[in-house]
């Protein structure tokens, strides 16, 4: 049986982290004040892509949106790039994994740059949902799968929410290797959206899923270790971390057993742009 008072003190401490750690400063920055923007972009993603879209689409033919994909792919690379770097303006490269627990940053400075980091992050969020909305527009309706929506709604509003009530080190670690992942993702759509000439240079689309694979175990192990190591940073963030990455690494996971682990033959779409998301390969159904 679980002791109450043990319990009790778990609570309040959780909550004594969740006060400290607010930056008023963060309220008065775009779409932070408030979640009804962010609640009413993520109801108006869902509403269109699942039934408003598909509608207007119907009857329609596919918008050729060829030049705006290898524009919108170039821009991801670059922003991912950028975001990565903002990472490293927060924490050096052996710190990310190292330093957190002996030295715990607490300072105005840090914490302002890792809120400003934490924005971007969260704004990059928002910026790829349009990977769902340019599916819809091209009529790959069939693309616009359960994991594919499930991971772009809940990363970006999570990253909304973390940055809002419960900014910690510990997505430092996690927005660096999300936004390293993003960079080999929107190149090898950026490759894609160039054309069949460029299909030779694809041959590594399978290992799009490993690589997100690679990523979702080294966040668990990095929040592992921090528990382990009872590090003084947040722990309601660090289990909300692990909670999250395990289901995604669950989903991931399922993906690629039935996606690879079965012969199934590949749909024409496989090496278009963005035909691949977040390790998402589609294939025909029978």
């Amino acid at each position: 049986m679980v002791n109450m008072s043990s319990l009790m003190h778990a609570v309040v401490e959780n909550y004594n982290e969740f006060v400290e750690s607010r930056d008023p400063l963060v309220d008065s920055w775009l779409f932070m004040k408030s979640p009804i923007p962010v609640v009413s972009i993520l109801l108006a993603y869902l509403y269109f892509v699942l039934k408003l879209g598909p509608q207007l689409m119907e009857k329609r033919k596919p918008y050729d949106l060829k030049k705006l994909m290898i524009f919108y792919n170039a821009y991801q690379v670059l922003f991912s790039l950028w975001l990565c770097s903002q990472a490293l303006k927060v924490k050096k490269p052996v710190q990310l994994l190292s330093h957190t627990c002996k030295n715990p940053s607490t300072n105005k400075e840090f914490q302002e740059v890792l809120s400003n980091g934490a924005w971007w992050y969260f704004f990059s969020k928002i910026v790829e949902l349009m990977d769902t909305v340019f599916f819809v527009l091209r009529k790959k309706q069939s693309q616009v799968t359960f994991l594919h929506v499930y991971h772009h709604a809940c990363t970006m509003f999570f990253s909304w929410g973390y940055l809002k009530f419960l900014p910690g080190e510990q997505g430092v670690v996690i927005g660096f290797l999300n936004s390293l992942v993003h960079v080999v993702m929107y190149f090898y759509y950026f490759l894609a959206a160039l054309g069949p000439k460029y299909q030779k240079y694809l041959w590594w689309k399978k290992y799009m899923t490993w690589i997100q694979l690679t990523q979702f175990c080294i966040m668990l192990a990095y929040l592992v270790f921090i528990i382990a190591m009872d590090c003084k940073l947040p722990k309601s963030l660090t289990f909300f971390f692990v909670a999250n990455v395990v289901i995604f690494l669950y989903l991931f996971s399922d993906f690629y057993r039935k996606a690879y682990k079965k012969k199934m033959p590949v749909h024409k779409d496989l090496g278009d742009s963005n035909g691949v998301s977040n390790g998402i390969v589609k294939f025909k159904e029978h």
